[in-house]
This record gives structure tokens, sequence and C-alpha cells, in this order.
């Protein structure tokens, strides 16, 4: 058909207005034996949700390398035909990713893979540096050639260098820490070690655990599950940890202070089974519906969640008001990577594909709708409408964060402030925009109240505009990028 569309998962994503994580990584290193290959295939799969553009794995066999890396999903990149060809060994690591639009390229995918004079290195990381564009400049001034354009090629090339002068590759992950800035968790593999190492401010979560004598690193503890291995901590703020035949051993950065986490881990990125920095991310869902009930109280007759991130916040919701809870929507958990549309007003109506409103729970009834977070607003405005044509004769819309306002520079891909709805309308505005009877946000003082038990605090630049460190450098930079403060009242 001349007007077909085909979009892509990812696309659908974000035809649902949601912000967007970076990636998810993985490693293993078995003590004895082999085996790698199918937990770290199991875990990618658990890690899914923190990126659909590409995935890959690396492989370590007695010290050689090979690495598996495709655009798609980990179930399209690795078929069983695929596991199958695949070589197995005593380490491996494992990625899945996401891009914005301008670098979908497949030569972004992860791990990366290199061979330097010393040998060879694999790595796979989440985040994003500040200091990238200036990094890449003097490598390339002094002749490094770039193959891609994402962090991690930069992050590599950082680490090689320091590599060349020094003795170890953990001494070389530790050195590249004081040089490269910004938000990473990340894998490296030598021929003979299983590195993990997380940023001085600890931006993205990063865990360890143990299968009998093996070692796992994840970015989620829902990752550790899926293989049977046991949680036993988290990786620190500014530690690289260390594993080899001669056991397990770690290095601290004396200026780590841990205080940059991002607060949408436990919003909406990480899975609600996982357990980040000391806290359960169900839990922390749950608390900030109670927050969002303490805060903007409203007579209803049911509260309902909108998959999947908000139906946590949801039951804390009616938990703490006492308004039963039900099931408002149905998720269509069958949308594939790829398929048609057949014009453009189909594709404006995407959230029909993805959502539908079950009738019986809100025909009728005063409906408190809870979800975590408005982006653009356009899709909130077709949520709130599937409501109305099923029957429901109030919609008060409750949020489970604070109004985005500005940008994130540190691996979660929110849009421009021109494109954020918060930025540029009141609440009050934003309520007639979506067509709700009442609006109510997630109070910013409540975002570090809602992890209990958490180990670190956290970074709310994106409704702040105040972040842990400076922002990247920009030579263009126009209005709207300008950061939004929130002025306490």
């Amino acid at each position: 058909m001349q007007n077909e569309l085909w979009l892509d998962a990812e696309e659908i994503h974000e035809e649902m207005d949601k912000p967007h994580d970076e990636c998810g990584v993985f490693g293993i290193y078995r003590k004895e034996g082999t085996g790698v290959v199918g937990p770290t295939y199991h875990a990618l799969y658990a890690l899914q949700h923190r990126g659909q553009d590409s995935c890959g794995i690396c492989v370590n066999t007695d010290g050689v390398m090979r690495k598996y890396r495709e655009n798609g999903m980990v179930t399209e990149v690795f078929t069983r035909d695929m596991l199958e060809k695949i070589e197995e060994g005593q380490m491996a690591i494992g990625h899945c990713r996401y891009a914005p639009k301008d670098m979908k390229s497949r030569s972004n995918a992860q791990p990366l893979l290199i061979n330097h004079q010393k040998g060879s290195m694999a790595l796979a990381v989440n985040g994003s540096l500040t200091n990238a564009a200036e990094l890449r400049d003097e490598l390339e001034a002094r002749g490094a050639i770039f193959h891609a354009t994402a962090d991690t090629e930069v992050i590599s090339y950082i680490i090689i260098q320091e590599r060349l002068k020094c003795g170890s590759i953990e001494e070389a992950v530790f050195n590249a820490m004081h040089k490269i800035k910004g938000a990473y968790s990340m894998v490296v593999m030598s021929p003979t070690k299983l590195i993990a190492a997380r940023d001085p401010h600890g931006f993205r979560p990063l865990c360890m655990g143990h299968i009998g004598e093996d070692i796992v690193f994840a970015s989620e503890s829902c990752a550790l599950d899926s293989v049977g291995a046991t949680f036993d901590r988290d990786i620190a703020a500014g530690e690289v940890v260390v594993v080899s035949k001669d056991g397990i051993d770690s290095f601290q950065m004396e200026d780590a202070c841990h205080d940059g986490l991002c607060v949408f881990e436990f919003v909406y990125t990480a899975r609600p089974d996982s357990v980040v920095d000391g806290s359960s991310v169900h839990e922390a869902r749950k608390r900030a519906g109670a927050f969002l009930a303490l805060e903007h109280p409203v007579q209803a007759d049911v509260v309902i969640g909108v998959p999947d991130s908000g139906l946590d916040a949801a039951l804390g919701y009616a938990q703490q008001s006492g308004i039963p809870y039900g099931i408002g929507f149905l998720k269509n958990k069958y949308v594939g990577r790829t398929f048609i549309l057949p014009d453009q007003k189909e594709r404006q109506n995407m959230v029909r594909i993805k959502l539908n409103a079950i009738r019986s729970t809100v025909e009728g009834k005063r409906v408190v709708m809870v979800d975590d977070s408005i982006v653009r607003g356009t899709t909130m405005a077709h949520i709130v409408g599937l409501l109305r044509e099923a029957g429901a004769k109030e919609v008060h819309v409750r949020l489970s964060s604070p109004p985005f306002t500005n940008v994130c520079y540190f691996g979660t891909d929110v849009s421009k402030r021109e494109t954020l709805i918060a930025a540029t309308h009141t609440v009050e505005e934003i309520r007639q925009i979506i067509g709700a009877d009442s609006i109510g946000y997630l109070p910013l003082e409540a975002c570090d109240k809602i992890a209990a038990g958490s180990k670190c605090r956290f970074c709310k630049g994106c409704f702040t505009g105040q972040y842990p460190i400076d922002p990247p450098v920009r030579k263009h930079i126009n209005k709207y990028d300008q950061p939004l403060m929130l002025e306490k009242k």
C-alpha cells in the first residue's frame, strides 16, 4: 500500500509518550567449566525493558573473545539457531540498548570488542557522558578513528590509553574513571578478568550476585533472579569490582558521594520486582501512590493504573485513600517489534493498539487514573478519552512523579524542553489539554521519601533543573534548553 507505515517497538513506545532509558548490562564469570551463554541470554531478556533497539553478547573462551550483536530485541537477535552456534566460554558480558532516533545505527550496538597493544577488551555501558564531545575531540586530534557515535567508544579509548600506561586492566578502568564525567555503569572483560564499575555519583544501578561460586553483575536484581543467582550487594558509587582466578577485589574512588541515582528508576524505568540500592521498586511506587492520595485527595468510586508502571502507584493510592482498586485497562501484550499501520490517522491513534479501557470497571463511575508521568501530553489526552468513551463520569489524573520541566543529560532520553508540556504550560492548562476533571503531581519533596531504605540520594534534575554535576556545555542553546528552576514555596 502506498501510504503504508511501518512502526518498530521503540516508535510505538515513543507514541506512548514515555521517557526512555539507555541500556541494560550483564556479566558472568564462571570459576570452573563453561556455560555462560544461556544465563546471559536470560538476563538480557529480563532487562529488555531497558532497551529494545539492539542487543549483544561477547563470550570469552580461554582468553579468546567473540562478539555477537545486532539491531533488534533479544528474542529476535538470539534465536535458538543463533544460540546453538555461539561457542561456550568461561566469561560473558551482555547488553541491550535503547537509542535516540539519530543513534540507531548498528555500529552503536554493544558490547564493543577492541584489540589493542596489550591484548583485547570488551565492554558494555549503561549511561551517558557529559564530557564525551570534549574527549572525542582530543582523541581525534591525536589520531583516533571512531566507528560509532555512542559514548561507549570514547570510554573504550580512554581505558585503553590508561591500559598502555599501567600494569592491569582494573587499574586502567579506575584511572579512566577520573577522566570521564557523567553517568555510567559498565562491565568490562579482559582475557582473564571480569570487571564492574559505577560512576562516582551512582546515576545508574548496578548490582552483584552469585550462582554457587560463579559471579554475576547486572543493571537490576531482576536479571539475577532470572538466572537463579543470589543477590549479594549493589556496586557502590565510584567502585570498581574485579573478578579473576585469584578471587574478588575492589577499589573505591575517594571523592565518590552517591548523590545522583536517577529517581526515575523507581518511578518508571526499573522493573517492579527489582531492588535498587536497597529499596524495593514495587514498594517505592506504592509509596508514591500513597503520597499522591494524601496530597491530592478526591471523591471517587474506583482507582485504576495505566499499565505497567502506573499499576503499583495506583494500588498505593487506593490503599491510602480507601477507594476501591480496579483493573481499568487491558494492555496488548502481543504488539510485535514491527507491524503495519495503514495511514497517518492510525499512527495518531496508536494508543488504541496498546491499551483498551475495561468498560465494566469505569462506566458511570468517578475514576482516579494513576500513571507515572506526562512528557508531551499527547498520549495522556488519548487515554483520558478512552475512559470517557467507556462511560467514565469523571476522570481524575494523578502522576507518581513531579512535572517534567527539564532535559536529562545522564542516560534517560527526555525530549527537548520545548516538547515537555510542563515546561511550557501551567498545571491548569495541562488539565484542560488532556481533558481531565482534575490533575495532581507527586510533590517534589516526596521524591526523597518514596524509596525507603535507599542507601543514596537522588538526581531530580528533570524536575528541578538542578543536577549533581554540571550538564555538558553546548555550542547552541535555545531558550527552552535553559534549565527551569522550581521555586520553593
